[in-house]
């Protein structure tokens, strides 16, 4: 047995290493997300790191290739916040312009047609069933990492549109973590999305408008 198959044995299920460390480290990151510490997207390159290496055991190239894009995009991010960092407020969280969501929806519905084109098209991919779920779930998951870099609070909402299709892709692949964990993601998700909204208004009310002009 390779260590990419390693694991243990759940009622009769395979439970990967991979996949469960890897999805601890996920929670972690939506933990540290709704904190703004910049230990989120270390926490997310290693995490992206072993669900890499548990979608290629498990044959879900969806998953996989968005793993690898998740390493480029932690790397981006993290110094995206660090650079927020030096400011004297830190990481400045706000709600996206209208043009920027739609910016944001445009790159979710064109990117997830040229994504699944080619996983339907490209042989090597070999996308065991609906490549237009696998396509979304791909570039859902690199828009909402996207705008977390940019400190949008709109991610959270677009994470959420991303759990409702992951959780039977998971499933369906044998990632049985994975699917348990993308529940706790949603209720995670909902009160990082509240306390982020609350901060993001609290930053343009007028009271704070008319502090700042003194």
């Amino acid at each position: 047995m390779s260590w990419l198959d390693a694991g243990f044995e759940v009622f009769g299920e395979h439970i990967l290493w991979t996949d469960l460390t890897g999805n601890v480290l996920s929670l972690a990151v939506v933990w540290l997300a709704m904190r703004k510490t910049l230990w989120t997207w270390p926490v997310q390159l290693v995490g992206a790191l072993l669900l890499l290496a548990a979608s290629l055991n498990a044959n879900v190239p969806g998953n996989a290739l968005k793993q690898v894009l998740f390493c480029g995009l932690a790397l981006y991010g993290w110094t995206a916040w660090a650079r927020g960092r030096r400011d004297a407020q830190g990481i400045a969280v706000r709600q996206a312009t209208l043009k920027e969501r739609a910016a944001l929806a445009g790159a979710l519905l064109l990117g997830t047609a040229v994504v699944a084109e080619l996983f339907v098209h490209l042989d090597w991919l070999k996308v065991a069933w609906s490549p237009w779920a696998n396509a979304y779930i791909f570039v859902g998951s690199a828009v909402a990492t996207f705008a977390q870099s940019r400190a949008l609070v709109d991610f959270w909402i677009v994470w959420v549109l991303v759990d409702l299709v992951g959780v039977p892709v998971a499933l369906k692949s044998g990632l049985y973590v994975s699917g348990a964990v993308y529940g706790i993601f949603f209720v995670m998700v909902m009160v990082g999305f509240r306390n982020w909204l609350r901060e993001s208004g609290a930053a343009h009310s007028p009271r704070q408008e008319a502090v700042s002009a003194c």
